[in-house]
């Protein structure tokens, strides 16, 4: 069954949400790391063990990394669905 140009439409808009999404979880996770990381630094300067505290930002990094990959699959979407629309 041949999709409308309106599913397309909507595909597209939903996509262009999600991106959205995406750039503020980005910017809310970079945020949190750099957060950690000042944490790390305020436990070792007193003397305490930051291992912990390390191995957080470690995943944090990690879950950001995953992040930066779906917002690429998100921007591949969404230059896929302007090219089922055509010109805005």
């Amino acid at each position: 069954m041949a999709i409308s140009l309106a599913e397309w439409t909507e595909q597209l808009d939903t996509e262009r949400r999600h991106l959205i999404k995406a750039d503020r979880d980005i910017e809310e996770g970079s945020r949190r790391i750099l957060d950690q990381e000042a944490r790390i630094r305020e436990l070792s300067a007193g003397g305490h063990d930051a291992g912990q505290a390390e191995r957080l930002v470690e995943a944090l990094k990690q879950t950001l990394t995953e992040w930066l990959r779906h917002r690429v699959l998100i921007e591949q979407r969404i230059a896929y669905l302007r090219q089922q629309v055509g010109p805005e």
